[in-house]
């Protein structure tokens, strides 16, 4: 769910000269990065048998073209953007209508 928010974001950026700081409580997402592990990853033939791969793809083509830091921050402790941002991820995933996440599904 994180990784698709920075997606999202990141791909609703019009303007990609414009500095983006992510900032996220999912150290996977933030370490995925900063660390460069999802860059070793695309260079293997089979994205390292890493999970979401299609996510991660997805989030490198758009990332490639952005000007893009990270910052992690920890969940569930105060910090009010972080906090309100769980709130609606957890009123999302209770809702009804949900969309089906193909690339997850195809995982199987």
């Amino acid at each position: 769910m994180e990784l698709l928010a920075v997606i999202v974001g990141l791909e609703a950026v019009t303007r990609p000269e414009i500095p983006i700081l992510v900032v996220s409580d999912s150290k996977y997402v933030v370490d995925a990065v900063e660390k460069k592990w999802v860059f070793n990853w695309a260079q293997k033939p089979d994205f390292g048998k890493k999970a979401n791969e299609d996510l991660w793809r997805r989030f490198l083509r758009v990332y490639q073209n952005r000007k893009v830091s990270f910052k992690w921050i920890k969940g569930h402790a105060g910090h009010a953007e972080n906090e309100r941002c769980d709130v609606l991820a957890v009123q999302s995933a209770l809702g009804k209508g949900l969309l089906v996440d193909e690339g997850y599904e195809a995982q199987g």
